[in-house]
């Protein structure tokens, strides 16, 4: 069952002014480019759509300082929530002081990798050159791009108007956190996101929809870079779906170049004051991601002990099993381990300027990108304590924006209601891209 929020008038303000936006730069010097770290996908989605694995390098400079990572603190069981609330203010505060000390001046040219997975059409035609959907996925903290898989089962299987499909993943989590290890900052600015996936949409998606690519993407030549910018793509209808913190970076994204963007449909994406308990519900979730477990002794025992927390427990079991198969890697030691190292996890949650700022200038959000709102309904906490919280994210910028409530789900829709959340994309594309006699609207 799906309902919306009536318009709500902004009352919150962030009280923080948003930062310029930082140039990119070329990186200096030779690019020693790393191998995947697994062997390439052979498999498909349904038979339909091919699955290829690809990197570019990160933005450059990085807004996030080269910082030592911070010790984490030994796990204990014998912790309260308040020990673990305490944990996280102790990191955020930490986190705050570097600020305070300069260190968000020095500039980082480190180079960081990001991985894409890539989903295409194995019959799609060649010789039909319109500008088709491409879907872009940007996923939560703690998740690895594959997350999306179950919810694009459902959805492929609905609407059949997507040529591509794009998953991105963060410089520290799943792949791309292998990839990075060793050149990890003790920080992470959620800017470097944003800059990472316009670096992405800009200079490194190719311009057509084309059978096999390599897994190393070659960097396009500026003057499409520079045309993108202004006007968009030539070959593609982009249409975004961004979750939790993932939606707040690709917004931020889509502030800066709104060119790129055809539509937006941001799952509960985390723009926010942080006032009182989404202030201290963050905190909560840096204490707890600093200390999470993340060593098991083989997948089938981390699935068990999945299937016994509250919280996984909640996810649907096609999710829960991609969790398995691709947010672990087998370690040195022969256990399993998360490919997202918990302290990397917790500094996200330690470091949420960037969603304050996104905050104020959500407003200003280009008016011809479409916004759809998926947000959680099903009684909690959370969902009770937020409601006022959500009902003003979802009409910050309330020209051309609409919002749906999923009652099925708290928070993490992608992983709790994948079938419902992938009925609401279908429809929503249907009623934009495709009209009545199934032809296209593009």
């Amino acid at each position: 069952m799906t309902s919306s929020y009536p318009y709500t008038p902004t009352t919150f303000r962030a009280t923080v002014k948003p930062r310029p936006w930082v140039p990119f730069k070329p990186h200096e010097g030779p690019v020693k480019v790393p191998f995947l770290p697994f062997k390439p996908r052979s498999d498909d989605l349904l038979g339909v759509y091919n699955i290829s694995t690809h990197i570019i390098p990160g933005a450059n400079p990085r807004v996030t300082p080269d910082i030592p990572v911070p010790e984490p603190p030994p796990r204990s069981s014998k912790r309260t929530g308040k020990d673990i609330k305490k944990l996280g203010l102790e990191l955020i505060e930490q986190q705050a002081r570097l600020v305070e000390d300069g260190h968000s001046g020095v500039a980082n040219e480190r180079l960081l990798w990001n991985c894409v997975n890539r989903y295409v059409k194995k019959d799609r035609d060649a010789k039909v050159r319109t500008k088709g959907i491409t879907l872009f996925l940007v996923h939560g903290a703690g998740f690895p791009k594959e997350i999306w898989e179950t919810t694009l089962c459902y959805l492929l299987t609905a609407c059949g108007v997507i040529d591509e499909i794009w998953s991105w993943e963060f410089v520290q989590h799943g792949d791309s956190a292998l990839l990075n290890k060793q050149n990890l900052s003790g920080s992470f600015d959620w800017t470097d996101n944003a800059r990472d996936i316009a670096n992405f949409l800009i200079n490194y998606l190719p311009e057509e929809v084309e059978t096999s690519l390599p897994t190393h993407l070659q960097q396009l030549p500026a003057s499409i870079g520079e045309s993108r910018q202004k006007s968009g793509f030539s070959s593609r209808t982009l249409v975004v779906v961004g979750h939790s913190f993932g939606g707040c970076s690709v917004t931020l994204t889509a502030l800066h170049f709104p060119a790129l963007f055809s539509s937006m449909i941001l799952v509960d994406a985390m723009i926010d004051t942080y006032q009182e308990f989404a202030w201290k519900h963050t905190q909560y979730l840096a204490g707890a991601s600093l200390i999470r477990r993340d060593q098991w002794p083989s997948r089938e025992d981390a699935l068990r002990s999945f299937k016994s927390s509250p919280m996984f427990s909640a996810w649907h079991p096609d999710v829960l099993r991609l969790y398995v198969d691709f947010g672990l890697y087998e370690d040195e030691s022969g256990c399993v381990r998360l490919k997202t190292p918990p302290v990397h996890e917790a500094l996200v949650f330690a470091n949420p300027r960037a969603s304050r700022e996104t905050w104020e200038l959500m407003e200003t959000l280009d008016e011809k990108i479409e916004l759809l709102w998926i947000l959680p309904g099903k009684p909690s906490q959370d969902v009770s304590m937020l409601v006022e919280d959500r009902k003003q994210r979802a009409w910050r910028r309330p020209a051309n924006s609409s919002n749906i409530i999923v009652k099925t789900s708290g928070h993490l829709i992608p992983q709790e209601a994948p079938e419902e959340l992938a009925q609401v994309i279908a429809n929503f594309l249907h009623r934009k891209y495709v009209i009545s006699s199934g032809k296209s609207k593009l």
